[in-house]
Parts: C-alpha cells; structure tokens; sequence
C-alpha cells in the first residue's frame, strides 16, 4: 500500500498543529513555509479536515488553524480517513468483485493487510505521536529554520507604546 502525498501532507499538517497546540492558532503560510507543502493544497486539505470536524479556524489578522478537540483523541486513521484516502489494499476495493464479479484468488490477503494497517493508524494519536522523542527533535529543527508568524506576534493585552515626548509614567 502506498499512501498519496494528499494523506501524508494531512498528518503532517495536523501533527505540526498538533505540537504547536498551545501557542494559539497556526497559519497556513507557517505550516506551508515549515513543512513544504503548497498554500493551495493545503488550503483543500484543510477545508475537508474542517468538514470533518477536525479542526477550527479562526478568521482576523491573528488567525489560523487549532485542532477542534484534543490531540489525545485524534488518531491517524481519524485524519486519513478525513481527507479521503482509502486504506483498502484490495483491487476492488473492499467490493469482492475483483476477478470476473467475484472475490481474487488473493482478495482476503489484501483485506486482512488493509484491516491492520487501520487498526495500527486508529491506535496512534497525534498527542502519543508528538511526544516522541525524534518529532520533537524535528519540530525543534524546524522552529529554529522557519520562525513562526504566530509566535514573533506580540500578545493582545500589551499596553500601547507611549508616543514620542511622552512619559510612561502615570501623571498624579
């Protein structure tokens, strides 16, 4: 079985949303700029997780992605699944009409593969994956190359800078 980079490109973009979790919402363009993956794919990849009620965006120049519930009940399966990508290794697709309408000669090998290849993807979350010591190891590489928008952007509760001639002191 060979995954498309449609599916892989989603994980990816999950697990960085998912390891960036409490830094508050991620753009597309950090994501894209850190991961490699086009704006645009991104872009259909995110409105089908969106579908699926995997994640939520937030709209406004402090926008971005945020996974729409925990890392720790979101599995792989969940995310391939979400962008369509079948996990069915059979040529006829799981319909048993491979060979002249009926089951091939090899049609229970490739559905029993398909199965546990599911079953493995469902028993990964992003949150057990991201703790791994070699993704963190990667993530850290990443924000060290390809500073975040979302983490140069000053906080919201920050006073206002005082005006040239002005002092910073409260006047009595």
């Amino acid at each position: 079985m060979k995954l498309s980079t449609k599916g892989r490109y989603a994980v990816t973009a999950m697990m960085d949303l998912a390891i960036h979790d409490g830094q508050g919402p991620v753009t597309l363009a950090d994501i894209s700029a850190c991961q490699g993956i086009s704006l645009s794919y991104l872009e259909q990849i995110f409105a089908r997780l969106r579908r699926k009620g995997l994640i939520r965006g937030t709209r406004g120049p402090r926008g971005g992605y945020r996974l729409a519930r925990p890392p720790e009940e979101i599995t792989i399966a969940d995310i391939i699944s979400a962008v369509n990508e079948p996990l069915d290794n059979t040529r006829c697709g799981g319909k048993q009409n491979c060979q002249d309408g009926a089951p091939c000669l090899t049609h229970e090998l490739w559905s029993e593969l398909s199965r546990q290849i599911y079953e493995f993807l469902d028993g990964i979350t992003l949150a057990e994956f991201a703790k791994r010591p070699q993704v963190q190891e990667v993530a850290r590489r990443q924000d060290r190359l390809h500073p975040r928008r979302s983490t140069l952007r000053a906080p919201l509760e920050q006073p206002p800078e005082p005006r040239l001639g002005e002092s910073s002191r409260p006047s009595a």
